[in-house]
């Protein structure tokens, strides 16, 4: 019985989810499925509400092939159905009056003044804001991926740089990590974790 045809609880879900480094060749992704796990993995929550992820979606064979040398030969981005390019908007503040156009003009302007204040005071925050923002957006897509009955691996192995200039990136957004995503050829192998008690910390170090 697959994913699809079963009913997961949230904490199958959760740790039915391992990194899948070997994929189906030839596998298609409707676009409808996509787009619906897409839609899940942007509905995570972000700072403001600003969405500072965007999404750059390979699918096409040629653009694979490309991608093959920059994330340093690795074979899953060829196999794998698509390749998300997960970036950060690193001028997320740019999107605030977009997102606020239907709030009320005392909220509107309350929020771009904090969203502005805060961009302009603070040259880190962009970059600190779109990699923790963007990593959730990231994190929900691969859930979203596991629950339609696919599965994926998060790289941080590869050449941004190269990465940049191939796909033509803007340099208003900064890779973040590539999720291959497609059916396993091998399943993940599950990885073994520290004892809760030397991952957490009560009250105070």
């Amino acid at each position: 019985m697959s994913l699809t045809e079963k009913q997961l609880s949230a904490e199958e879900l959760i740790l039915s989810r391992h990194s899948v480094r070997k994929y189906e060749p030839g596998v298609t992704i409707p676009d409808a499925e996509l787009n619906e796990i897409l839609e899940l993995a942007a509905s995570a929550p972000s700072s403001w509400n600003l969405q500072h992820w965007r999404f750059l979606v390979i699918r096409e064979q040629a653009n694979k092939e490309k991608l093959l040398p920059i994330a340093y030969n690795q074979q899953q981005v060829v196999d794998a159905s698509v390749v998300v390019v997960v970036l950060g908007d690193l001028e997320a503040n740019l999107v605030a009056p977009k997102v606020y156009e239907n709030a009320t003009e005392q909220i509107r302007e309350m929020m771009l003044g904090q969203i502005n204040g805060a961009y302009q005071n603070n040259p880190g925050l962009g970059r600190d804001e779109a990699f923790l923002n963007a990593s959730l957006a990231a994190m929900q897509l691969m859930l979203a991926a596991r629950v339609k009955g696919y599965d994926t691996v998060p790289m941080g192995g590869y050449s941004k740089e190269a990465l940049i200039k191939e796909f033509n990136i803007p340099a208003r957004y900064v890779p973040i990590m590539l999720l291959p995503i497609g059916k396993a050829q091998a399943p993940g192998r599950a990885t073994d974790r520290l004892p809760l008690q030397e991952q957490v910390i009560h009250e105070r170090f």
